[in-house]
């Protein structure tokens, strides 16, 4: 079927209760996995790729990868361009498919990010795309492998966290169409146990109006997951949980076979991820809402 607009995907979530997975997929491997999840489980999904990412899959490679696949889902599909750092990057991504990019403009000062952000949201409207913002900081612990080089301390501090009324103000000013805040997740694995802010999360959702984004998402309990969609994200960023389950089932199969080849390999990433991906889509709620 044709792409779906982010803002169709996520007007649906909000209004029914449960959060569409994002899932980062930077080959044509882990594509083909989260479709096929999808499809299996009837849930729509958004495909993703980060800048961060970029040095694995370039932006115009992995575009016409992930354009492909989703325009050839049975389900409904948008593409983003994840945690872009520039508005150069997020011009040249939406030029090159992607019908929804993310601005980090988190590690600005917050008239800065306030600036990017509308800027990029101006040009993105009229190219008929969606734009989501971040406010607040989800960190990325040098121990937790999300090529972050924060100190691990990190996790603790809480002046990162996204302020309610400052959000609704960001909302106000930039009109974008969905809110990246950070309320106690961090980026790749858990170090200790986290400790979720619902009641901040509550009052951000409940102040701009907007669909919540929770990155972070891997290693969460599904007790997390549902309190959090309950009290207002309607998007979870996936990638951390399903690349590590994904490497130590295939290390498993290589270390079991007495002879293997390469497509060998493409073929147990892609079941391993279809597998986890599809264990996500279920903690979310998004099962059989395609």
């Amino acid at each position: 079927m044709p792409l779906v607009p982010m803002q169709e995907i996520l007007k649906d979530a909000k209004e029914k209760g449960y959060a569409v997975g994002s899932f980062n997929s930077i080959d044509l491997q882990m594509a083909r996995g989260v479709i096929e999840a999808a499809e299996a489980e009837r849930a729509p999904v958004i495909l993703c790729h980060a800048e961060v990412h970029f040095k694995y899959t370039p932006m115009e490679k992995a575009a016409n990868i992930l354009l492909h696949e989703a325009s050839s889902a049975k389900v409904p599909v948008a593409v983003l361009l994840d945690h872009g750092k520039s508005f150069e990057s997020a011009i040249k991504a939406m030029y090159a498919g992607f019908q929804a990019v993310m601005i980090d403009g988190s590690q600005f000062p917050y008239e800065e990010n306030v600036r990017l952000t509308s800027e990029l949201v101006k040009v993105a409207h009229t190219l008929g795309a969606a734009v989501e913002g971040e406010l607040g900081r989800v960190a990325r612990p040098r121990s937790g492998g999300a090529e972050g080089q924060e100190d691990d301390a990190v996790i603790r501090d809480t002046s990162l966290y996204t302020e309610p009324e400052m959000a609704a103000d960001f909302a106000e000013r930039t009109e974008i169409d969905a809110l990246a805040c950070s309320f106690g997740t961090v980026h790749g694995v858990y170090l200790e146990k986290p400790k979720l802010d619902l009641k901040r999360l509550n009052r951000i959702a409940e102040l701009t109006g907007l669909p919540i984004v929770m990155h972070g998402g891997s290693g969460l309990s599904q007790e997390d997951f549902s309190d959090s969609i309950k009290n207002g994200v309607c998007k979870i960023n996936y990638y951390t949980n399903m690349a590590l389950a994904t490497a130590e089932y295939v290390k498993t199969k290589l270390l079991s076979q007495e002879r293997a080849f390469y497509h060998d390999i493409s073929q147990w990433s892609i079941d391993a991820i279809r597998e986890d991906t599809i264990s996500a889509i279920r903690m979310f709620g998004s099962s059989g809402r395609a």
